[in-house]
């Protein structure tokens, strides 16, 4: 084991916040403990660096493999929890989106094998409601990789499928199977299908850079192309990453032909300096018409370390250029997921895929903000959104002895926390600085409730009056 790790496992244990304690053993990834909420085990988040210049935004992750808990999770810029919904399977693609004209929460949830998911998406109000809930249809599963809400009111969503085919072509049987995946075209309210695309009817598998190999004296479905992300075009056209040909693709909203290829074998376009990328993940199209894309470079190794790369695609010259590429301060190589967003102010946040880490640059390429979340884990994607959560329900308050504990599950206007009497008399105040607040109750108080002020005094909800014992 490393001495990096050791000193990283310092952090965490420096980094537990007031009012929650971060539990652990040597066999078990540390993860938060609330006194408050004793349901909620959410992993523990070290902040390595943080600028004066960071963004004033919250991070949305889902971590999983060696957690306590799955479930999308809200942390501020200090690593405290801000809101987290344990969930019985694995979550991923957990970020703000907007339905209606509203901000809403938005995830994929359900099983992963191989690669591929087995579930459905939900969206979620700013009560902390679920408001609707969508499916892949022409009895597909939906797939772990991409839940894009357009502005129509429709989600784009992946999704994968084995069938028969000839894998002759790359080693395989004449008789063998191939995992053909899918875009599909959602209408949210009525779960109607706008649009489907699949790849084996456009893309040959021989374009594929994965190598097929038996598992277990068996062929498995061949995985030539591997969706991996979707955005949409203003023009109504797709943007679609194919993981395992190391190329993005513009689709035809209308008539699903292949417009063009940037990268892999069949590039329709001169990849300049720096530009190449290789299993790639999470391409999308930026305001000014330049794609982000977050370049693994790994599974199997291909580069040192991984790159979240800013391309200009001049698409009459069909040349590709490098305009930046961001690495790590530990020059992490990631294996699989991984993603990019570029925020309104330019800075660019990154989420590390198979490596638990979350990094924010400023536009020149410095590091504003670093963190790390756990030895073992990992996340699918982390965005970086300002959020406003009104939780519908009570506020948690527990009395041990002389402490209260009080917590409020996804509430971001508190500012104060007030203890009461059950005759409302005032009996101490204190500063919301972590998901979980201590106060101390006087001797004599019998039962006691916990008020949520916001930064102007208002109250905003009040817990149940609790017995002193």
């Amino acid at each position: 084991m490393s001495a990096r790790f050791f000193v990283l496992l310092a952090l965490v244990t420096v980094a537990t916040g007031c009012g929650s304690q971060a539990t652990g053993s040597k066999f078990l990834p540390r993860f938060y403990s609330f006194h408050s909420r004793p349901d909620l085990h959410p992993p523990s988040v070290t902040i390595k660096q943080k600028a004066s210049a960071v963004s004033p935004r919250y991070t949305f992750f889902a971590p999983k493999k060696q957690v306590k808990q799955h479930g999308p999770l809200i942390v501020d810029n200090d690593g405290h929890v801000v809101w987290f919904d344990p969930l019985a399977h694995e979550a991923t693609d957990f970020r703000v989106q907007q339905y209606q004209g509203k901000p809403v929460l938005t995830w994929w949830q359900g099983r992963s094998t191989v690669g591929n998911g087995h579930g459905h998406y939900v969206l979620m109000n700013d009560h902390y409601h679920v408001i609707k809930t969508v499916y892949a249809t022409h009895g597909l599963d939906g797939d772990q990789h991409e839940f894009l809400l357009t502005p129509q009111g429709t989600a784009l969503i992946t999704a994968y499928k084995p069938v028969s085919g000839d894998v002759s072509a790359v080693g395989g049987p004449k008789r063998g199977k191939i995992l053909d995946c899918f875009l599909q075209e959602i209408d949210v309210a009525t779960g109607r299908l706008v649009f489907e695309w699949n790849a084996l009817d456009h893309v040959a598998i021989t374009e594929s850079y994965w190598q097929l190999q038996k598992v277990k004296g068996k062929w498995p479905p061949y995985d030539f192309f591997h969706i991996n992300s979707i955005d949409q075009e203003p023009n109504g056209d797709f943007l679609v990453s194919a993981r395992n040909t190391h190329a993005l693709y513009e689709i035809d909203h209308r008539t699903g032909k292949i417009i063009w290829r940037l990268g892999g074998k069949k590039s329709d376009f001169r990849m300049g300096k720096g530009t190449v990328f290789n299993w790639q993940h999470d391409a999308q199209r930026l305001p000014n018409g330049d794609i982000s894309v977050f370049d693994d470079g790994a599974f199997p190794k291909v580069e040192d370390h991984s790159r979240a790369l800013i391309l200009h695609v001049d698409t009459a010259a069909k040349k590709v250029t490098l305009v930046k590429a961001y690495v790590s301060p530990d020059k992490l190589l990631s294996h699989f997921e991984g993603s990019m967003q570029v925020l309104p102010n330019g800075h660019v946040f990154v989420g590390w895929g198979s490596e638990p880490y979350f990094t924010e640059f400023a536009r020149n390429g410095s590091t504003l903000f670093d963190a790390f979340f756990g030895k073992g884990r990992d996340t699918y994607r982390a965005y970086r959104f300002p959020w406003d959560g009104r939780p519908s329900d009570k506020p948690a308050l527990v009395v041990d002895g002389g402490t209260a504990y009080v917590s409020w599950n996804g509430a971001t206007q508190v500012a104060t926390w007030r203890l009461i009497d059950a005759s409302g008399k005032r009996l101490a105040d204190a500063k919301r600085r972590d998901f979980e607040t201590t106060l101390s109750v006087p001797k004599g108080a019998t039962r006691v409730q916990a008020q949520a002020l916001d930064a102007n005094g208002t109250v905003l909800g009040s817990s149940k009056l609790v017995s002193v014992s």
